[in-house]
């Protein structure tokens, strides 16, 4: 129960930060998702995306995580890896995704 509402408070935290402009120390995946090419890119929901980054992966895994903006092959190749570390990336990553999709949308 204490855990849970400790990832609450970060989660409603993480909101009030992204009404904010986005700052010089915008994360790895808020400035990838920024400048990206897909439409949705705007900052309410990159600076969302970068908050559930921030609850769910370490900072290693947020720059891996990054560079798929530019290359979604490389998600895949990761995905596919039979690496062992990969597969630990991609479990995270799932949460990651998981945690960005329901607080998102």
């Amino acid at each position: 129960m204490k855990k849970s509402l400790t990832v609450l408070t970060l989660i409603a935290a993480g909101f009030t930060a992204t009404l904010s402009p986005m700052s010089a120390s915008a994360g790895a995946i808020e400035r990838a998702c920024m400048s990206s090419d897909r439409a949705a890119n705007n900052r309410a929901l990159c600076g969302c995306i970068q908050q559930a980054a921030d609850l769910t992966l370490s900072n290693s895994d947020q720059r891996q995580a990054a560079k798929f903006f530019k290359n979604p092959q490389k998600a895949q190749d990761i995905r596919q890896s039979d690496n062992s570390s990969h597969e630990a990336f991609w479990r995270r990553y799932k949460t990651f995704g998981e945690t960005a999709a329901q607080y998102c949308g």
